[in-house]
């Protein structure tokens, strides 16, 4: 579990993992970056109450490296990410075990849902639920089990993780997609198991939602950019609706009113999938008119002009093993 600033959440996460039915968890990680707020004093606190948990330090922060750091000590035979911000179903690892020794899955994962306690919080659960807010991703919503390009969070067979050199850490964000490009590369399969649920308490501000779906563009540009194979249509969308919107606004300065066809018909879309959502009413219907558009301008700046500074160093991914310590099964 990589934990960040997360002292309000990470009791209930850590308490998802010891309520599950199976019984063979052996270890209970906590890689602990570091935070401005009560994390450090939880997770003391969370340690001392069950020999199972164990907390190690993570400098840089970043969520790849705290994964490699926690899964270089890791003794099991699977590797269970959670992140601090969710809980597990209380069947989830049971099923997740069952389901990647009998498809003989490197990678098995289910559904991300989405759940808000404040009114803001269940508007942008609602969007990220939605195949107008998220796109065509199993994950966010559910279907039918099978192989997929990726799934949230994920359980790993711990042998073949390592095998492949585990997440790289020059990513930011993306770093799972990432892992599960070169899985499939390696003839691998990642398996999407909807029986499999993953409550996720999403942003509670439309600033911090901005700036993780900006993050979420600019590295998607950059796994793109190591695996210019691994596009898909639902990536192109957002950055297209920036420059279709950009673009349509100066037409209509410069040449004509007709330029803002692109953008009026965006936002009639916005408008009909806010109407027709399920999920809002009252307040949280009129705050989902403002979250959708957050949700794809962020992700569509931060993948045309988000930095890529770190691209020189990432290439030497694809020559050179990545940074996580040797693996001894127990």
């Amino acid at each position: 579990m990589p934990v960040l600033n997360a002292g309000a959440t990470l009791r209930s996460s850590v308490q998802s993992v010891l309520n599950q039915d199976y019984e063979e968890i052996i270890e209970i990680i906590l890689s602990i970056g570091p935070s401005r707020d009560t994390t450090s004093a939880v997770s003391v606190e969370l340690e001392s109450t069950d020999k199972r948990v164990k907390i190690i330090e993570n400098p840089s922060g970043r969520t790849a490296s705290a994964l490699n750091a926690a899964a270089s000590i890791a003794t099991g035979d699977y590797l269970v990410r959670v992140d601090a911000q969710s809980k597990l179903d209380k069947t989830y690892i049971q099923q997740a075990i069952k389901t990647i020794q009998k498809k003989k899955a490197a990678n098995v994962g289910g559904i991300q849902k989405a759940e808000g306690a404040s009114v803001l919080e269940r508007s942008i659960a609602s969007a990220m639920t939605s195949k107008f807010g998220v796109g065509n991703s199993r994950f966010h919503y559910g279907g039918d089990e099978g192989p997929v390009d990726t799934v949230y969070l994920g359980v790993y067979d711990a042998s073949i993780f390592h095998k492949l050199g585990g997440f790289d850490e020059s990513l930011k964000r993306n770093q799972d997609y990432e892992l599960n490009i070169r899985l499939r590369k390696a003839g691998y399969t990642v398996w999407f198991d909807p029986n499999l649920i993953v409550r996720y308490r999403p942003r509670s501000t439309f600033q911090a939602l901005f700036k993780q779906y900006f993050q979420y563009g600019q590295w998607k540009r950059s796994v793109i950019k190591l695996h210019p194979s691994s596009i898909r249509l639902r990536q192109l969308v957002p950055p297209l609706l920036i420059l279709g919107i950009f673009g349509g606004i100066l037409v209509s300065i410069l040449e004509s009113i007709w330029g803002l066809l692109i953008p009026f018909m965006y936002m009639t879309a916005v408008l009909l999938s806010t109407f027709i959502s399920k999920e809002c009413n009252g307040w949280s219907r009129c705050f989902l008119f403002f979250v959708f558009p957050t949700m794809h301008i962020a992700w569509g700046l931060g993948f045309l002009f988000g930095p890529l500074e770190w691209i020189s160093r990432s290439k030497a991914t694809d020559k050179e093993p990545l940074a996580i310590r040797p693996y001894e099964k127990t």
